[in-house]
């Protein structure tokens, strides 16, 4: 069972208020302006600034040839 769309569409980031992206995978979501990460955990977003995940911190995407 995946986030609800809608639930989706109306999230923003908690520090800005800002749009949020989901990841591919569907793991979390990421706020671009804050570079933040927020895991989404058994289908539930995690919306704590505390716990968000600096997208710095995130390892780097391997390259596509």
């Amino acid at each position: 069972m995946a986030v609800n769309p809608k639930l989706l569409e109306i999230l923003v980031c908690p520090k800005c208020k800002g749009d949020l992206v989901l990841t591919e995978p569907g793991d979390g979501l990421i706020c671009h302006a804050c570079r933040l990460k927020y895991e989404i955990k058994d289908d539930i977003p995690i919306m704590l600034i505390d716990e968000a995940i600096p997208l710095d911190n995130e390892a780097p995407k391997p390259e596509t040839p």
